[in-house]
């Protein structure tokens, strides 16, 4: 929690020092339409993860069951610690940031500096520096996310779509099917994992489609919303 305090106040002075703003063009301040945003773009996002787990169950096999150790003390905790990185890096590539580059560079190009900044970001967080067949996968995919996250704020001055988007995929992966850094969550695989072969098209299609579909779909959502004012 202190890191994010220590975020947001680094943000204020950011803003402050070079646009003479504040936070508020973060668009953190609470209204039904981001309420209906966030809620709509968090089940979009597990939806889509989940039909990924749909996936893997029908043609790798797979088997899930419920964590025996669940309890709703181990929920908060996972829910906590996935709010926390999350809004770490909303704060980080989305915030003042963006906001700054915005109003200084225009658009498209503050948006392809995030989305850069945020695949590049991922080298270090995956531990795969180094290793380019790794590497250009990662900036890739994880560059177009960024880049729906950035239009997410772009679109509305406002961090409750891209929170939304990113928290809502995260924590089903991370904690829903504890396939996160922080142990089980709510459902783990049965073991021992099934091993089954299976053409191109099926093993690109269970990999790569829920997180495509992601992309496209929330890119598409996004940019039919209508653009809001940037604040002079």
């Amino acid at each position: 929690m202190l890191g994010i305090l220590v975020q947001l106040a680094i943000s204020w002075l950011l803003l402050w020092l070079i646009e003479k703003k504040d936070l508020s063009v973060l668009g953190l301040r609470p209204t039904k339409q981001r309420a209906l945003d966030f809620f709509f773009f968090f089940v979009i996002a597990a939806t889509l993860y989940f039909s990924g787990i749909l996936l893997r169950i029908y043609f790798a096999e797979e088997r899930w069951h419920l964590n025996p150790d669940f309890s709703f003390t181990l929920f908060l905790e996972g829910l906590w610690w996935n709010i926390k990185s999350v809004l770490f890096e909303e704060l980080i590539f989305r915030g003042a940031l963006l906001y700054i580059l915005l109003r200084r560079i225009g658009y498209w190009k503050a948006i392809a500096v995030s989305s850069i900044a945020f695949g590049i970001y991922h080298w270090f967080s995956f531990g795969i520096l180094g290793n380019v067949g790794q590497m250009i996968p990662v900036f890739i995919i994880t560059g177009l996310m960024g880049m729906v996250y950035a239009l997410g704020y772009a679109k509305t001055f406002s961090l409750y779509i891209p929170i939304a988007i990113h928290l809502g995929w995260n924590f089903t992966a991370n904690f829903v099917f504890s396939e996160g850094k922080i142990g089980n969550g709510i459902f783990v695989e049965q073991l021992p994992i099934p091993q089954v072969k299976v053409s191109y098209f099926i093993y690109y299609l269970v990999t790569l489609g829920p997180l495509l579909s992601a992309i496209v779909i929330n890119f598409l959502l996004i940019k039919r919303r209508k653009q809001a004012l940037l604040a002079l």
